[in-house]
C-alpha cells in the first residue's frame, strides 16, 4: 500500500488561480467628486464593485478612439454635401422639383459612397 505524503493530499480550500487570472497590477485614478459618485452608482446598479465595473469597461470597451485625420476630413466633406443638399432643396422649392432631380440624385450617390468609407 502506497503512503500519501503531504504534497499528494487535498488540503481543501479554493483552487489556485492561473497566472493570467491573478489581479497583480494596480492603477490609481484621480477623479472629480461627480465622476466618483457616478462610478459608484453605476457599479451599484450593475451589482458589482467599482473595480470590477472598471475592468468590465476596459474589456468591453466603454470609450472609443478619437477620429483619425482621414475620418475627420470625410465627415467635413459630408457636412459640405449636406449644405449642397439644402441649397438644392431651396432651388427645388423655387423652381420646381424636376429641375434638381439629376443633381440631387448624383449628390445622394456621392453621400452614400462617403458614408460607406466612413463606416470602414
Amino acid at each position: 500500500m502506497k503512503q500519501k505524503n503531504d504534497t499528494d493530499r487535498n488540503k481543501g480550500g479554493r483552487p489556485k488561480k492561473a497566472a493570467t487570472e491573478k489581479l497583480k497590477y494596480r492603477t490609481t485614478v484621480k477623479m472629480a467628486t461627480e465622476d466618483y459618485y457616478l462610478l459608484k452608482s453605476k457599479a451599484r446598479a450593475a451589482g458589482v464593485s467599482a473595480s470590477e465595473f472598471i475592468r468590465g469597461c476596459i474589456r468591453e470597451g466603454g470609450v472609443r478612439e478619437r477620429l483619425s485625420k482621414e475620418h475627420s476630413d470625410l465627415v467635413r466633406k459630408l457636412c459640405g454635401m449636406a449644405n449642397n443638399l439644402n441649397q438644392l432643396a431651396r432651388k427645388a422649392n423655387a423652381e420646381g422639383y424636376t429641375s434638381v432631380y439629376v443633381p440631387c440624385r448624383t449628390l445622394v450617390i456621392e453621400m452614400d459612397n462617403l458614408i460607406n468609407k466612413i463606416r470602414l
